[in-house]
């Protein structure tokens, strides 16, 4: 979980604003659930948390706000945006589309090197699979699913994914928490190296559509169920 940013890693990303740093920070505990959805963030508890002043918090969640990942409240303040069962089908048929679309191209166009780090990325996927470590799984995960957009060598579908990925980061991350879609999702991600690998853009395609797809059908009937349970 977040804790205060430490001296080394404030310096060593100078090169980036401050409240670049604290805004992947909030977002990591808000995706990791340190910061419940619909909570109020306490900004003075967290300024102290982080060790950081109001100044680059108050930026960091206007980026977070832009994200849709906090909700602004004019004299409140903000709190952690709710997630529906709307919203969360409507972006994973989006992404669906444009992550099937890049691992066509990426077949296509990476180049041996490239899909080398892609296996090499799988084995740790795997290690972290199988030591149940979840934060370094994610993270893995997530560089994994990046790294085949950057490949189909499309800056406008680049940026439309990215857009898209924050909003949902929160419900991929909760669907590693459902053992029987961790293993599914390991070896969906095995076969579509395998597909790339093999330069077979269809099938890799086919893949990845249903591997995105699979955790957004679970997602919804996961929040449809708490909303009827909570009545």
């Amino acid at each position: 979980m977040a804790t205060a940013i430490n001296t080394l890693g404030r310096n060593s990303l100078r090169r980036r604003s401050l409240h670049e740093e604290v805004a992947d920070c909030v977002r990591t505990m808000i995706i990791e659930g340190e910061l419940k959805e619909g909570e109020r963030i306490n900004e003075p508890a967290l300024c102290k948390q982080l060790d950081i002043s109001r100044t680059p918090l108050r930026e960091a969640l206007k980026v977070l706000n832009s994200e849709g990942m906090v909700t602004i409240e004019p004299n409140r303040g903000a709190r952690v945006s709710t997630i529906t069962p709307e919203e969360i089908r409507e972006h994973f048929e989006v992404i669906c589309s444009l992550e099937r679309r890049a691992a066509e191209l990426a077949a296509q166009r990476a180049t041996e090197a490239e899909l080398t780090r892609l296996g090499q990325l799988q084995d740790k996927l795997e290690q972290y699979h199988q030591e149940q470590d979840k934060h370094q799984y994610f993270e893995i995960n997530q560089h994994i699913h990046r790294l085949i957009i950057e490949l189909a060598g499309n800056e406008t579908l680049t940026q439309l994914h990215h857009q898209l990925m924050n909003r949902v980061s929160r419900g991929r991350y909760l669907a590693i928490g459902f053992h029987h879609r961790w293993e599914e999702s390991v070896t969906e991600h095995r076969a579509l190296l395998e597909a790339l690998q093999a330069r077979d853009g269809e099938r890799a395609g086919r893949i990845l559509a249903e591997h995105v797809m699979h955790t957004g059908d679970l997602l919804v009937r996961e929040l449809e169920d708490k909303q009827q349970r909570l009545g």
